[in-house]
């Protein structure tokens, strides 16, 4: 890295501690609901990621297969609050024949 000409400068390393990449606490599940028969086609998305602000977020998004949908941000004061929100969610989408199609886990 290029030598700064000053500690107040703005373009100084930022501590190692402040750097928490937003990727690195993230978990997702991608489910989908489709049935010809009644020109049906839904997904629903969950995701638990840490805003700018570094606040954890359980994502929900929804909608039609192919369309932006709707999407709704519930902020937590713990990861496993937001997890049990997102396994709770999974299993009632389940019930009505939603089905995982992706899940992604970085820890």
């Amino acid at each position: 890295m290029a030598a700064t000409d000053s500690k107040l400068s703005l373009d100084a390393e930022s501590p190692a501690r402040n750097a928490v990449s937003m990727t690195q606490h993230c978990s997702s599940l991608y489910l989908q609901r489709i049935d010809p028969s009644r020109n049906m086609a839904r997904y629903y998305a969950l995701s638990i990621e840490r805003n700018l602000f570094g606040e954890i977020c359980l994502i929900r998004a929804w909608g039609r297969v192919g369309t932006h949908g709707k999407e709704l941000n519930h902020h937590f004061p713990s990861e496993a609050e937001a997890a049990a929100l997102l396994r709770a969610i999974a299993r009632q989408k389940n019930a009505k024949g939603y089905v995982a199609k992706a899940t992604v886990q970085n820890r």
